[in-house]
């Protein structure tokens, strides 16, 4: 019997199988015509520097599956931007880096919006000079400025020395205390007396989340030496 004859004969069997046979089509034609794309990501979580950092771009409509690429501007070093709209890498600068990033649907035409966006890179552990080392008489002194700018508190160990050019050490000053998390900055002095001599300044401090296992590390050193030309 033809396929015409039997949709003849069986008028209700017929239409069922061709309203069944055309649901794939009207659920394309439904996707086609759904709600049209947006992009929701308007803002970044902040990275951290030298440490992994990932972020999901979002959108909402248009046709699947959607392309993400980088269309203005520049990530930090070290971050890039996979085509399924993760940001991912370990940044290799501190700063605010400004992009405008692309997402283009899979209709056709295809759909394509655009959003600017920032990622703000900061030190988890900051490490700078409040007052720059100097000579006074036989003295070296100055301060170290120290915050932190994680999201976890952590206990923190600062160490300055002076190192004489035959490589003796001495101590211009030690810290070791708990800072919490996002604290404001706190200053550190430091300063001792020298024989006579030259001496390069080193400051290190050290940063430790327990909870985490995590290690932050960051130096200071001067280009020049410091010169004591008093005492023995």
């Amino acid at each position: 019997m033809s396929s015409l004859r039997w949709i003849l004969l069986h008028p209700v069997p017929a239409l069922f199988l061709l309203l069944t046979m055309s649901s794939p089509l009207a659920a394309r034609q439904g996707a086609a015509t759904g709600e049209p794309l947006a992009i929701r990501t308007t803002s970044l979580p902040r990275g951290y520097l030298h440490q992994p950092y990932q972020a999901k771009l979002e959108a909402h409509g248009g046709i699947l599956p959607l392309h993400w690429e980088l269309a203005e501007g520049n990530l930090p070093q070290g971050v890039v931007l996979h085509p399924e709209g993760v940001l991912s890498g370990s940044p290799e600068a501190n700063g605010e880096f400004h992009f405008t990033v692309n997402v283009i649907d899979s209709g056709k035409p295809a759909v394509q919006l655009r959003q600017a966006l920032v990622l703000t890179v900061v030190s988890p552990l900051l490490l700078q000079w409040g007052r720059y080392p100097k000579v006074n008489g036989q003295r070296i002194e100055g301060s170290i400025i120290v915050s932190n700018q994680a999201e976890r508190d952590f206990d923190l160990t600062a160490f300055i020395v002076a190192v004489a050019e035959d490589g003796r050490a001495t101590a211009l000053g030690y810290q070791h205390f708990s800072m919490k998390k996002a604290s404001a900055e706190q200053e550190i002095p430091f300063g001792e007396n020298l024989p006579k001599g030259a001496y390069q300044v080193n400051v290190d401090a050290v940063a430790e989340v327990a909870s985490s296992n995590t290690i932050y590390r960051a130096r200071l050193e001067p280009q020049e030496k410091f010169r004591i030309e008093l005492g023995p």
